[in-house]
């Protein structure tokens, strides 16, 4: 594999699945260059991405694992440092990620994302409401700002016990963290602030303990050895279930929306009864990545490629950074055919990676699964006549390489 030539990922997103392309015609894996000319190498193939997400040589650790870490080259106004730098399951590897994961699973459970569907429900019934006065007398409503984005952000509001006066906060740090085109200064002022938010948060919580993630956090402990999450580990904890969680949903009910009204066929197929709203929730996943590529990884020690099933002769070097290119492997034509690309709900098989693969698999799959199961059926059913107000080939993306959606969503409620 010649690095002397790497694709330059756009940092602002503005072709995700043109890029994810490119990326795959280079082959299984390709060298890429992030943001500040930082090298890793993007793997888009399913098979060969599924056998590293789950090879004990790859690492989510870069203070133990990525040479430009150690070396210190990676300084905190790099776009993608809050992605790396956080201590959290997130970036833990081996045991350490085995403890995390334990303490937070303790108290991100089955029983409190299933208690969240009545909440899940009322808040998206309000926000129909909503847009239903927004789009009143024929008004253009944006849909993502009216109703994809506040109905996750509400709901992670719930999970995490958050005061309503940090709200408003909440949603500019959120969206900061994915502004992957952000200079240094928004950086750091992004990272500070979203600190500053969590800490008040923890504050709250410590003084009075709520029936809630938060609260559930901070008393959890490990069994065996007594631990608890550290401080850091905390607020980095805090800081992954809000970032992934929200933004992760928002773009599958905005994707999802966007493909059905510029497929009406497949929206006939939902109202027909060919196809369920669990295909359309399955085939958006698919075919539009929520997130269209995650930093990062690290390889613990040369991996020979062609012993993955990758590459004959192909080497990943100890130290190197891998990227999961999620929007590539969604439509690899070698796993979904000539037709990969093609949103259809009827499709037989729609594997995918959209959560991740082996032990870093999300832990909020389930609810936001959920969100979008109450989410899509209750907007087509409030108005069935709605369609986009604006050509397709003119809404904006999301300003990031890692987040898939749209900046916005207009359309008519009809």
């Amino acid at each position: 594999m010649d690095q002397t030539h790497p694709i330059v990922i756009d940092p602002t997103g503005r072709d995700i699945h043109g890029e994810a392309t490119r990326i795959r015609e280079r082959g299984p894996v390709t060298p890429v260059e992030l943001p500040h000319g930082v090298p890793a190498w993007a793997v888009s193939s399913t098979p060969l991405l599924k056998r590293l997400l789950t090879d004990p040589r790859v690492s989510k650790d870069p203070r133990r694992h990525w040479q430009r870490w150690t070396d210190g080259e990676v300084s905190p106004d790099w776009p993608l440092y809050t992605w790396v730098a956080v201590r959290s399951m997130f970036t833990a590897y081996g045991t350490e990620h085995k403890r995390l994961r334990t303490l937070v699973s303790k108290a991100f459970t089955g029983r409190r994302t299933n208690a969240l569907r009545p909440r899940i429900e009322e808040i998206t019934g309000a926000l129909l409401d909503r847009v239903a006065k927004a789009g009143a007398d024929g008004h253009p409503v944006d849909l993502r700002e009216e109703f994809c984005y506040p109905l996750p952000i509400q709901v992670i509001g719930e999970l995490l016990g958050l005061p309503e006066q940090l709200g408003d906060e909440l949603r500019v740090v959120v969206d900061g963290v994915f502004h992957t085109s952000a200079d240094a200064a928004e950086v750091a002022d992004i990272y500070a602030r979203f600190y500053a938010v969590l800490g008040e948060l923890v504050a709250v919580k410590r003084a009075a303990p709520g029936d809630d993630l938060t609260s559930a956090l901070i008393a959890a402990h490990e069994e065996e050895s007594g631990t608890r999450l550290s401080e850091q580990e905390l607020l980095d904890t805090l800081m992954l279930m809000i970032s992934a969680g929200h933004e992760t949903t928002v773009n599958l009910l905005d994707n999802a929306v966007h493909a059905l009204l510029t497929h009406p066929g497949q929206l006939a197929h939902v109202r027909d009864g060919r196809a369920s709203w669990d295909d359309v929730i399955e085939e958006t996943l698919r075919a539009e990545a929520p997130v269209a590529s995650l930093p990062l990884r690290y390889a613990v020690e040369d991996l020979p490629l062609g012993e993955l099933g990758g590459p004959d002769g192909a080497m990943i070097r100890k130290g190197e950074a891998i990227l999961a290119a999620y929007a590539a492997t969604g439509r690899d034509p070698q796993l979904h055919g000539p037709d990969a690309a093609v949103f259809d709900v009827t499709r037989a098989a729609k594997d995918h990676l959209a959560f991740g693969y082996g032990v870093h698999h999300c832990l909020g799959a389930p609810l936001g699964r959920l969100e979008a199961r109450v989410a899509l059926p209750a907007l087509f059913e409030r108005f069935p006549g709605l369609t986009l107000a604006a050509p397709a080939g003119e809404l904006r993306p999301v300003d990031s390489f890692i987040s898939h959606g749209h900046r916005t969503l207009p359309v008519l409620t009809g």
